[in-house]
């Protein structure tokens, strides 16, 4: 889920991807994905079994912003693939996913918030899992999208140094409530404007699913 692959508006990833070399694996945009999907037991490690609140929300707050790195990159390099159009959003998930949970389970923040997110996540990821399975084609990320992904990614990591004795934790707290709150409204809408995309590219994914059966 990189910068580059949103548009103003959901299009079909082939269409996000014109120009660039799909079928790469070995790409920078996507080293750096699986660094995040490997530092997620760092953050339990800090969270749990150091007792490092503060530790912890910095690694996860560096993590979200690698995701903007790695767009970057993609963009200007033109390093987009198929492989990371799936790596990026796992990532980006399973980061949301453990850090909340983690963060529930140690009583850090406001706990209601956490499973807000956590609420659309697992709607809108089982969906979209769903209708990937049933052969829906992939699509982009909207700017909207990203930038809902974007001020949670910053205000949840905020949340746990406000409940760490950080310096300064009462300014975090303060700067999370103003991230997380049009974060998770614009998660939620941009959640409702996707329907429509899926359903068209669930249709199309399944004519074009059809038609290849009908060839062998």
């Amino acid at each position: 889920m990189t910068p580059n692959e949103g548009q103003d508006n959901p299009v079909p990833a082939s269409n996000a991807t014109d120009g660039a070399t799909p079928n790469r694996i070995f790409t920078v945009p996507n080293v750096m994905s699986m660094i995040r999907l490997l530092c997620i037991p760092l953050f339990l490690y800090l969270l749990f079994g150091r007792d490092n609140r503060a530790g912890a929300a910095w690694l996860l707050g560096g993590l979200g912003a690698t995701d903007w790195i790695d767009g970057y990159i993609a963009r200007r390099f033109n390093q987009v693939s198929e492989l990371g159009k799936i790596l990026d959003p796992t990532a980006d998930r399973l980061m949301f996913i453990v850090g909340l949970g983690g963060m529930i389970i140690e009583g850090a923040g406001p706990i209601w918030v956490y499973w807000l997110v956590l609420a659309r996540e697992a709607l809108f990821g089982g969906t979209v899992l769903t209708a990937t399975l049933a052969g829906m084609k992939p699509f982009a990320v909207t700017y909207l999208g990203k930038l809902a992904t974007f001020l949670l990614m910053f205000a949840i990591p905020g949340f746990l140094l406000g409940a760490s004795d950080f310096a300064g934790h009462r300014g975090f707290n303060i700067a999370s409530w103003i991230l997380a709150v049009p974060g998770i409204i614009l998660s939620y809408y941009t959640a409702i404007a996707y329907i429509p995309v899926l359903r068209a590219n669930l249709r199309e994914g399944r004519i074009e699913r059809a038609a290849k059966g009908a060839q062998i």
